[in-house]
């Protein structure tokens, strides 16, 4: 069976992201494993081009500008006659106050609406982001081109991007957490928009006591994959994007519940673990953690699923081992090549009945120079390729014809 396909006018746009807690870098170019991977496509959404790493997205026709939020929690967003007002409710875990800001045309007067707010004044020309994260939004966005620095630029994979930092445009502004204040400054950026995991960085606040105002990307906190996604609608509001935010997000939103429905009636649910161990700590998503709703919308038993955790449990292996000693699927077991290396690692691994039977799953078929995986850096804003390579390993008998675009069954 075939995704269905989306019968729409396509419109590309090219994407490359990072995830904040392992900034890593990828190839340019795809060395595909296998010469016909680009006549697999199950759905135009995930069309792949044979010098591209990128797949296309057909735009779905939408021409209101209007926000509603429906899956995103991390944030409120409010359209006034004459002002935007944005409310950031979860920058990081437990934040124990909110974000407002104030959003207002350039050469208006500023509303006077609340004196604890951040106003700004919209479309911004000049901009800072901290994170690789939110390169694919601003190419999606096309508002790349207003991008004047960025933290370690080696980590932006993008070729787009990348050719705007060779050409000077985009400047090296120190590294995440060790921003040189000094060139940001030089540069007069009229927005940072950075990334913290507990509100604790004094170089935002001096940045931010020098005039230029910074938000916060939360997008990591939200438990569905797809509130993940919507954060491009509170990115685009500082650039009068809201109508090709509401485009994409609906594009990858259809997307993603049509591949929900390829297993709506299925009632085999495998057992599943996932994650691997990091020195001692064997890292499990919680059950209320966007990975397990991955697999719950994949129709996967996950063996942690009822935990009531948004993030990561911290395990030992004897503990994963009495629990998921028996689980038939193991998903993302980090960034391992094959059983082998598994096992140099940590040769315990063989005691996991999954691991014994080579079916063990790593989102490692597209890897970059420096071995980064696209899966980190695209997966957060294009959940529906994450859900289609899950179900191909779940329930494959459903989509004989679809070739993961992320994970390898590693042998």
């Amino acid at each position: 069976m075939k995704f269905k396909h989306i019968s729409i006018k396509l419109f590309f746009l090219c994407f490359i992201l990072l995830v904040i807690s392992c900034k890593q870098e990828i190839k340019h170019e795809i060395k595909q494993e296998n010469k016909n991977e680009t006549n697999h496509t199950p759905t135009p959404i995930q069309e792949i081009k044979a010098d591209t790493i990128i797949p296309t997205i057909p735009i779905i026709n939408q021409s209101n500008d209007s926000i509603v939020l429906t899956h995103a929690k991390g944030f409120t967003i409010e359209k006034h006659d004459t002002y935007t007002q944005i409310d950031i409710i979860s920058p990081w875990p437990n934040a124990q106050k909110k974000f407002t800001y104030i959003l207002h045309p350039k050469g208006t007067q500023q509303p006077s609406i609340d004196q604890q707010a951040i106003y700004i004044t919209t479309p911004i020309d000049r901009y800072i982001v901290t994170s690789t994260t939110d390169i694919p939004i601003l190419e999606y966005l096309g508002i790349e081109n207003n991008l004047v620095g960025f933290p370690h630029t080696d980590y932006i994979s993008s070729e787009k991007t990348r050719a705007l930092v060779k050409q000077g445009n985009i400047k090296n502004i120190g590294k995440e957490q060790d921003i040189n204040t000094e060139i940001v400054l030089e540069l007069a950026p009229e927005l940072i928009i950075g990334f913290s995991t507990s509100g604790e960085n004094r170089t935002y606040q001096a940045l931010q006591n020098s005039g230029i105002p910074t938000i916060f990307n939360g997008s990591w906190t939200e438990e569905h994959p797809l509130g993940r996604v919507e954060w491009i609608k509170l990115l685009a509001a500082f650039f009068n994007k809201e109508k090709e935010a509401n485009q994409i997000f609906e594009t990858i939103k259809q997307d993603y519940n049509a591949a929900k429905d390829i297993v709506a009636n299925t009632t085999e649910q495998p057992t599943v673990i996932s994650g691997n161990l990091f020195k001692d700590v064997w890292y499990v998503p919680g059950g209320k953690s966007y990975i397990a709703t991955f697999l719950k919308d994949a129709k996967a038993s996950y063996l942690w699923a009822d935990n009531p955790k948004k993030g990561s449990l911290t395990l030992s292996f004897e503990e994963v081992l009495d629990k998921g000693q028996k689980a038939q699927i193991w998903i993302d077991s980090g960034s391992y090549k094959s059983l082998d290396l598994m096992l140099k690692h940590n040769d315990r691994y063989e005691l996991f009945d999954a691991f014994k039977n080579k079916s063990v799953y790593s989102p490692v078929l597209k890897i970059g120079p420096s071995g980064g995986l696209l899966y980190y850096e695209l997966g957060s804003i294009r959940p529906d390729l994450i859900l289609k390579d899950l179900i191909k390993i779940i329930h494959p008998e459903l989509v004989p014809e679809y070739q993961p675009y992320f994970f390898k069954k590693l042998d």
